[in-house]
């Protein structure tokens, strides 16, 4: 299980790093550095957090 960012929608705003830190990575430039490619099942529960409260829908599980 991991997850995907639509960088099309993204604009760097945080909020998934804010949820979760070992996962997600905004970096110098605003785009979204994704850190990991498998989720634990700690991180997958953050993940479902960030998901639910990007602004911009850019976040999906896979």
């Amino acid at each position: 299980m991991g997850v995907v960012v639509d960088r099309s929608r993204c604009n760097g705003l945080g909020v998934c790093e804010a949820f979760a830190p070992d996962v997600f990575e905004v970096d110098g430039a605003g785009e979204v550095v994704l850190l990991t490619e498998k989720l634990t099942d700690d991180q997958a529960d953050r993940v479902d957090q960030a998901i639910a409260a990007c602004p911009t829908e850019a976040l999906s599980r896979v």
